[in-house]
């Protein structure tokens, strides 16, 4: 056997090992993670480049724990007002600014992260939407639909 094929076989049997290890059900980070925002995608995500240890920076679509918000692709008119105004106000709140992700899970969508958000000043993001009602309360499970 060539020197080369026995590398590339011992190369293929250490990838599996070497990766990062799967998620645990339930698993979280407790935080806080400093991140900073890189866009606002609709009323209850937004991208964020995470900075996880010193020289270290990751970017990751992050979900809003505990809120939805109206759909932007909604069939209804009215649902897609309702969610350019809750996207204008998350991004009015967190802007391109710093945040710090709490208690940071995996979502139901691989590669994004469900968290708790607080601004710099401490304000909890998502209690901020509900309290003007341009987001629902949310426990994870099937999306109420939306009369209109």
């Amino acid at each position: 056997m060539s020197d080369s094929r026995l590398a590339a076989i011992v190369l293929a049997l250490a990838l599996p090992v070497c990766g990062p290890a799967p998620a645990a059900a339930g698993e979280r980070v407790a935080g806080p993670v400093e991140a900073r925002v890189v866009r606002v995608i609709d009323g209850d995500s937004f991208v964020a480049e995470a900075h996880v240890w010193p020289g270290h920076r990751i970017t990751v679509t992050v979900r809003l724990r505990g809120i939805d918000a109206p759909e932007l692709r909604a069939r209804c008119a009215a649902e897609r007002r309702a969610a350019e105004r809750a996207r204008a106000a998350l991004a009015g709140l967190i802007g391109d600014g710093p945040v710090r992700l709490r208690a940071v899970g995996g979502g139901k969508y691989f590669g994004r992260v469900v968290a708790d958000v607080t601004t710099a000043d401490g304000t909890d993001v998502a209690q901020h939407l509900l309290a003007r009602a341009l987001a629902a309360a949310y426990d994870g499970s099937r999306r109420r639909p939306v009369v209109c």
